[in-house]
């Protein structure tokens, strides 16, 4: 039977170093929040890398405490008996810069100045969030990871990393993501954007803590929560039901649906800070994988290791054609890629939601990858 990891403390690292962006601007010095699940192994050949999603953490597993609601985002993953098998592998779960969870962000105190960064923060990519993972691996005396796997956000750095650090890099396994952000994407994110802009709250960036625009942030939360769900989840979560409090043609009234979307956006400005959220959201959009390079192919020519590519049928964020294009390229170049459209009728969510779907396959394929390292050593 399949256990909690138990209670966990999330770590953190300060790097004294400058790191030089995509952007060309530097950054430094660069903090760090990180959980660590499992022990390492004598050979030190059996960690993995967890990344996390847009607005996650690096709280993938267990409790903080005893009295702690909720468990870390990945759960159902991450364990002892699980398919992150903490008794058999190490798991580390890093939170990226530009968050506000731990990590170097926005709403950190810029060295330079004493107040926070805010606006003046630099612009990120996804590469530039790797780049600052590696400084972390690099800290725990790592040279090799079995393999960096994630969803949405977190599918694109294991991209990063099989292209980037190949000779770190045994496997990657990127779960509902996209070699390059689309247009339509794009499009979400902007009027996301501009509902925060929107918020006389917001003071182009100058909010106290205490006094965030939390009417735009909560409404480019519902924006993004639309966008992580499918027609199918609305219909088996909220059908058209109407709010029991709420009369049918009382004018404010509102349909569960609404209530939904209404309750978790404005949940949301209390634990994320907004900056952060439009920071983390333009690194989305400049996603790219072909970056700096002459094309996509060229880009995945890079990635020799082994990699396993998960979509979802009813994920209309990032749909199965955007997977299947990067599993194509990667077949065309005859390097080793395994594909699998998993059906599921919760969007974009539904690696968070049904994990139980594709986990027997991601098992597989953990242990071949274990197994062919073995086979190679002395």
């Amino acid at each position: 039977m399949s256990e909690s990891v138990g209670i966990v403390k999330t770590e953190y690292v300060t790097f004294d170093t400058e790191l030089q962006l995509e952007s060309g601007r530097l950054l430094g010095p660069i903090t760090l929040a990180y959980e660590t699940y499992g022990q390492l192994n004598p050979e030190r050949s059996n960690a993995i890398l967890v990344c996390h999603a847009w607005t996650g953490d690096a709280h993938a597993a267990g409790r903080h405490s005893s009295e702690d609601r909720k468990p870390g985002w990945w759960e159902d993953m991450i364990g002892p008996g699980k398919v992150l098998d903490t008794e058999r592998y190490f798991v580390i779960s890093s939170n990226v810069i530009g968050s506000c969870k731990g990590s170097t962000g926005p709403a950190s105190i810029n060295p330079r100045t004493g107040r926070p960064y805010r606006l003046r923060f630099p612009v990120l990519m996804v590469r530039d969030m790797v780049h600052a993972q590696k400084l972390l691996i690099d800290h725990l005396g790592l040279s090799t990871l079995l393999t960096v796997i994630g969803g949405s956000m977190g599918a694109m750095q294991a991209i990063e990393w099989g292209i980037h650090y190949p000779q770190m890099t045994r496997s990657i396994v990127p779960i509902a993501g996209t070699a390059r952000t689309s247009p339509m994407a794009i499009a979400l994110n902007a009027v996301a954007r501009r509902a925060i802009y929107n918020d006389p709250m917001w003071k182009k960036g100058n909010y106290k803590h205490e006094h965030p625009p939390s009417d735009g942030l909560a409404l480019a939360r519902a924006i993004g929560h639309i966008s992580f769900l499918s027609d199918a989840s609305m219909h088996l979560k909220f059908s058209r039901r109407y709010a029991v409090k709420d009369g049918l043609f009382d004018f404010f009234g509102q349909f569960e649906v609404e209530r939904y979307l209404e309750y978790n956006g404005y949940n949301f400005p209390s634990r994320f800070d907004t900056n952060s959220f439009l920071y983390l959201a333009k690194a989305l959009d400049l996603y790219d994988t072909a970056w700096n390079f002459d094309s996509l192919e060229e880009a995945l020519g890079r990635l020799r290791c082994p990699s396993l590519w998960f979509a979802f049928t009813s994920d209309w964020l990032y749909p199965p054609n955007q997977t299947e294009e990067a599993v194509a390229c990667l077949e065309k170049l005859g390097n080793p890629v395994e594909y699998h459209l998993i059906d599921s009728d919760y969007g974009h969510d539904s690696f968070l939601v049904e994990p139980e779907k594709f986990t027997p396959i991601l098992g597989a394929f953990l242990k071949r990858v274990t197994a062919s390292r073995n086979s190679v050593d002395p």
